[in-house]
């Protein structure tokens, strides 16, 4: 048999090997010397092949299950720590999102507010001409909708009318900067709609607003479906 080291299984040998002490301390005559005898050859030398035949199997058992239930305890540890650390990431990272969340909910509510006080300031600020230049309607647009989503209102009046608050849709009959139709929606904000550019962007606004949200959301519409 080969001289196999127990060196790891010195305490959970050590009684086994005392109880047959015809093994270690059997020179001694002594239980005293027996014990010290075991236990010092439990922690120094101790081989299985020194070890009666009737006894290496208990040893073996005894070392293994001892082996069996540190590796338990370590496992139960390691994953205490783990769960611990996931339950802090989740938690960090529920923390940034609904920070983040907040955030995004302000600022909406703050568009929105901008937008409602822009659109109620209305045409009537606004010198009546007899015609207006495109640049001058973008002006128009600046000063009532608000800087963070003007250039998603610009690109769907782009898209309707190419600024052009006469334009018709000789088809439908669609009418203006929005191509509302019927045209007389354009009413709701001031009757000179036909000739006055500043109110149809009043009801382009208020439409995108109530309708959507915000121009940006109009936006995201009109490009999922060519429409708003």
């Amino acid at each position: 048999m080969s001289r196999i080291s127990v060196r790891g299984f010195a305490v959970a040998s050590a009684t086994a090997v005392t109880a047959v002490g015809s093994v270690v301390g059997v020179a001694s005559g002594s239980t005293a010397a027996q014990n010290n005898d075991a236990e010092t050859t439990a922690s120094d030398s101790t081989l299985l092949a020194d070890i009666p035949a009737g006894q290496q199997a208990q040893v073996q058992t005894a070392s293994l299950t001892q082996q069996a239930d540190f590796q338990a305890i370590a496992a139960d540890e390691g994953a205490k720590k783990d769960a611990e650390e996931a339950a802090r990431k989740e938690a960090a990272e529920t923390a940034i999102a609904k920070k983040e969340a907040a955030e995004k909910a302000a600022k909406e509510a703050k568009e929105r507010a901008e937008a409602k006080s822009a659109a109620s300031r209305g045409s009537s600020s606004f010198p009546i001409q007899s015609s207006y230049s495109i640049a001058q309607i973008q002006a128009m647009a600046r000063q009532m909708v608000p800087s963070g989503q003007f250039q998603c209102f610009s690109n769907i009046v782009n898209h309707e009318s190419s600024w052009n608050y006469h334009a018709v849709n000789a088809g439908s009959g669609a009418y203006g900067l929005f191509q509302a139709l019927p045209a007389g929606k354009y009413a709701s904000a001031g009757a000179d709609w036909q000739t006055n550019p500043a109110t149809q962007i009043k009801w382009g606004l208020n439409y995108m607003n109530d309708r959507y949200g915000s121009p940006c959301d109009a936006w995201s519409f009109w490009q999922a479906n060519s429409w708003y």
